[in-house]
């Protein structure tokens, strides 16, 4: 489904993944990112792999918990699983974490923005 038409001008797309970069809206990131509708920010993380993650390594979603419906998180080129223990401490903090591998992710979260979810997609490079 092509949903580029379905796309407001000033919204984050996420137009490639690849070669540890994503290109999104044109700009290109050589870092893990936090992809929004309204903006594209470097991921401020500790962790270099989804098992070390923490929850201060998702301090700037948390702040904005309220305007968020889900968080696809994107786990790098194969999916692993989020420690139970901080899956559930995301969620007592407000966030619904999907989680996937960066490839799905990415794809996801462009047809949710289209749609208008108020969707955050934090990535790991591929």
């Amino acid at each position: 489904m092509d949903v580029t038409p379905l796309i407001r001008k000033d919204q984050q797309v996420i137009q490639s993944y690849a070669g540890g970069r994503f290109r999104v809206s044109g700009q290109v990131y050589e870092v893990a990112v936090i992809v929004t509708p309204g903006e594209t920010l470097r991921w401020d993380k500790a962790a270099q792999s989804v098992k070390e993650l923490t929850e201060d390594d998702f301090a700037q979603m948390i702040e904005r918990a309220e305007e968020i419906d889900v968080v696809l998180l994107g786990c790098g080129a194969s999916m692993t699983f989020l420690d139970p223990k901080l899956k559930k401490a995301l969620s007592e903090k407000g966030l619904s974490v999907d989680i996937m591998d960066t490839g799905a992710a990415c794809r996801t979260y462009n047809v949710l923005m289209a749609e208008g979810r108020r969707v955050v997609a934090a990535l790991f490079p591929v």
